[in-house]
């Protein structure tokens, strides 16, 4: 996979990195269209981006009308429903989902007075796309630091969706960091190959929690399996991309909240306000990007440990990639005192020293 190139700046307080020119002159309305890959109601990550499509709603009330176009699949259909947004009076698309990333390539260079943003993705093939990100493997630090506290029987569970550098990356963190406070733990990653499937996201539960797994994260779309995690008591799991709240104060223990809300507040203001430009922005804890959500139904010095993590993260004292780390085959890859480069983590595609199984490919 190639890598992003990220050039840190404070423009509007969201660190995006420029690499195109503005717009010469503003807009007086905007038509800002969203393509999701799952159900608006799926109460995780497609819920979490139209939540805040409606954020920018009202913030600009008159001056925008925003639409969005849900269960999009990725691959053909991606295409065609981009080009009828297109020919629709889009002025700018915002594409939610990694897989939806060649196909915003291929209609953004038909549309090059079309803005379009790729949501996870790193391609910028032409200059009317634009690439944002959140930084998730933050928030797997402060779940895995939970998980490796909280585990009973020292076996931790992660469901993944796709195995790329997003994906692996959060497995690597939430583990390194269940190690840290539980030399003793034990992962399991079962690939579910779907970012919305309530019965598959339900199943992988299910084999986990007969395998003795007694803490679960998922980076899928789904409450399932907290659902499945509220079926057998001592059971504990995270909301994902949304806080999950419906599951409080347990098995939901804490949450990753994914705010989308500003970063397109801040896209269709520069539209509106003619200081447009080609972007690629990579944001996390510290700028708001990632949101902890509350942490309930654990002891207190637990809490005070995921707390620390989390606040260590946001005021730069602590990275959830520090050397010494090694990769699974032993090789080194972070010497001592190290932080891994952002580079590497955004082509992630190896497991770290420990974790178990292989990575599929």
């Amino acid at each position: 996979m190639n890598r992003r190139t990220l050039m840190a700046t404070a423009a509007l307080g969201l660190g995006l990195a420029f690499s195109g020119g503005a717009n010469a002159a503003g807009m007086d309305h905007v038509k800002a269209c969203f393509v999701y890959v799952g159900p608006v109601g799926d109460g995780g990550y497609t819920y979490q981006h139209d939540q805040g499509r409606i954020a920018a709603q009202e913030h600009f009330g008159d001056k925008v009308e925003t639409v969005f176009q849900e269960n999009v699949p990725e691959g053909a259909d991606t295409a065609r429903v981009l080009t009828q947004m297109a020919l629709g009076g889009c002025n700018i698309i915002f594409t939610t989902s990694f897989g939806f990333m060649d196909a915003t390539q291929e209609v953004a260079a038909k549309f090059p007075n079309i803005k379009f943003e790729h949501a996870t993705g790193f391609k910028r093939d032409t200059p009317n796309v634009s690439t944002y990100n959140a930084r998730f493997y933050e928030g797997r630090a402060v779940q895995g630091t939970i998980a490796g506290m909280m585990t009973k029987s020292n076996k931790i569970g992660y469901i993944g969706s796709f195995p790329i550098p997003e994906v692996v990356m959060g497995i690597n963190s939430y583990y390194l960091a269940a190690k840290k406070v539980n030399p003793d733990v034990d992962l399991s990653v079962i690939w579910a190959y779907t970012w919305f499937d309530p019965a598959k996201e339900a199943d992988a539960a299910k084999a986990m929690i007969e395998q003795g797994v007694d803490v679960i994260a998922a980076h899928t779309d789904s409450t399932a399996p907290l659902a499945e995690a509220a079926k057998t008591p001592g059971v504990i799991g995270f909301g994902q991309a949304s806080d999950m709240s419906a599951y409080k104060p347990t098995p939901r223990v804490t949450s990753i909240i994914d705010n989308w809300g500003p970063y397109y507040i801040a896209r269709i203001g520069a539209l509106l306000d003619g200081t447009y430009e080609q972007t690629d922005s990579w944001e996390g804890i510290k700028s708001g990007e990632v949101e902890i959500g509350e942490i309930t139904g654990l002891p207190d010095d637990v809490k005070a440990a995921a707390e620390k993590v989390r606040d260590g993260i946001a005021d730069g004292s602590y990275h959830p990639f520090t050397g010494p780390i090694n990769k699974q085959d032993g090789s080194a890859w972070l010497a001592e005192g190290q932080d891994a480069p952002d580079g590497d983590l955004l082509s992630m595609d190896f497991y770290v020293e420990g974790i178990k199984g292989d990575l599929p490919k």
